[in-house]
């Protein structure tokens, strides 16, 4: 017998199932959310985006306080690096926003359960509590919001002491001397870009010929540039095939991508971050019958219901769609309107992404390589924030901004930014691209002066070869 019944249960409390759950208490629907780490936010808020933004803050403002301040006039002493103290900063950070989803679910009255949720049968969940004992929740719908889990390598067992996930890069007791990163994704470059301004030598071995797959290839080219000025090693088209540990740290095996004669790269710290997979243990989806595939990921309809009818997934466990918090906050709207009876949808084409480091980069829609390989004719408008005013005025002119217009029609395609603050001036980008707006449209708004927004309008203005301050 069931303790309790809910018009919608969500199993995981990260971005997805935390914000669907607010929002179906919103529209009426008695709900519950049960969460098996103990805290809720998820991957991003507890191990992943919030405390690793807090220490490319900290980070950033040690290295800008040891090397740039001077050419504000600003002379300093000794700066010396507080490690505990920037850590601290990190939990405490993370501490309190976790609390704060605990406030939202009392003010929305979410029922949250500490513990592992397993769909034991249609419309029932069996919550094993972190406490102790257990409850059985009868639920109309069942919404799958468990996220995501590090992506293993063979022959690289991570003990998040010398190698390390992601979870670990973030509590490093001391800066490593050499830190080797395995993958040149958005994570593995972030974290590489912490140690490094803390005083680490880093080298990125990543198996394909570029970094940051999938971005506009002009970006990454830049960014690459950019980071290698910054001191970050890049080991391209090369895969590591063995990690032992040896003495003050590990010893790797590595191999040209292509085959090759095999060599051993020194790390006294090794992070692991070739990617991400669908976290889907233990739910029972087997038992209850719904379809999982060959790597774990749960397929779901436009309703973002699986094959199996009132049970429901978003989130990092949706195959083929990007896994960004921020996308699946959206998925759990939608899937709770719909859930509700109301209309919703997720416009997939208008979904951000950033990589944190410093040029930020932030891009929307389809890159150049895409739009080559559909074959849509494209004009192309790019402006650098070396001419823009407030950049120089603020000493960060690195990188430009760049949109794509479909040829005939003048609709905004893609929009793809590196420079400062880029992950926030992408914004007007996106809702341009909801709202199916032309680059004229962007080129016709007034943005304040002096601002890096000005940016924005410029490159929209170079789409017709007509920029006004370039």
């Amino acid at each position: 017998m069931s303790d309790e019944h809910f018009d919608v249960v969500f199993i995981g409390g990260g971005p997805g199932g935390y914000v669907g759950a607010i929002k179906a208490a919103q529209l009426g629907l008695r709900t519950a959310c049960v969460e098996m780490r103990g805290s809720l936010g998820g991957t991003c808020l507890n191990v992943g985006c919030i405390p690793s933004k807090a220490l490319l803050q900290s980070s950033h403002l040690y290295h800008e306080a040891r090397t740039e301040m001077a050419g504000h006039g600003i002379k300093m002493g000794e700066v010396a690096l507080d490690l505990g103290g920037m850590m601290a900063r990190k939990e405490q950070v993370v501490g309190d926003l976790t609390k704060g989803i605990e406030g939202l679910f009392k003010k929305n009255k979410v029922t949250y359960l500490a513990g592992r949720g397993r769909i034991t049968g249609a419309g029932s969940v069996e919550v094993t509590l972190n406490d102790g004992g257990s409850r059985t929740l009868a639920a109309e719908n069942i919404v799958i919001a468990t996220g995501s889990d590090v992506m293993p390598l063979p022959g690289v067992e991570v003990d998040e002491k010398t190698i390390v996930s992601s979870t670990g890069a973030l509590s490093l007791a001391k800066v490593p001397k050499h830190l080797v990163v395995i993958g040149g994704g958005y994570i593995g470059l972030e974290m590489g870009s912490v140690w490094r301004r803390l005083g680490a030598e880093v080298t990125v071995v990543e198996f394909l010929d570029r970094i940051t797959p999938g971005m506009d290839a002009e970006l990454a080219r830049h960014l690459q540039r950019a980071l290698d000025k910054q001191g970050l090693q890049f080991r391209l088209s090369t895969k590591v095939t063995a990690a032992k540990k040896a003495r003050g740290g590990v010893e790797l095996t590595l191999e040209p991508a292509a085959g090759g004669e095999a060599e051993t790269l020194k790390a006294n710290v090794v992070l692991l971050s070739i990617g991400r997979r669908p976290f889907t243990d233990g739910l029972g989806l087997a038992e209850a019958g719904v379809t999982v595939d060959e790597r774990g990921f749960v397929p779901v309809d436009e309703d973002y219901q699986t094959n199996v009818a009132g049970i429901f997934a978003i989130g990092d466990v949706l195959p083929d769609r990007p896994m960004l918090a921020h996308k699946a906050e959206e998925e759990g709207v939608v899937v709770a309107e719909k859930i509700a009876g109301h209309v919703g949808a997720v416009n997939y084409d208008a979904i951000p992404g950033v990589v944190y480091t410093w040029p930020e980069v932030a891009t929307v829609g389809q890159s150049e390589e895409q739009l080559k390989e559909a074959g849509i004719a494209y004009n192309k408008g790019r402006f650098s924030f070396a001419a823009n005013s407030r950049a120089r005025a603020s000493g960060e002119a690195e990188g430009f901004v760049k949109l794509l217009a479909d040829a005939e029609t003048d609709r905004l395609l893609g929009a793809h930014i590196i420079g400062p603050d880029a992950g926030t001036l992408i914004a007007e980008l996106v809702l341009a691209i909801e709202m199916c707006a032309s680059s004229e449209d962007v080129a016709l708004t007034c943005h304040a002066h002096p601002t890096l927004n000005e940016a924005v309008k410029e490159a929209a203005l170079a789409v017709t070869g007509k920029p006004l301050n370039m």
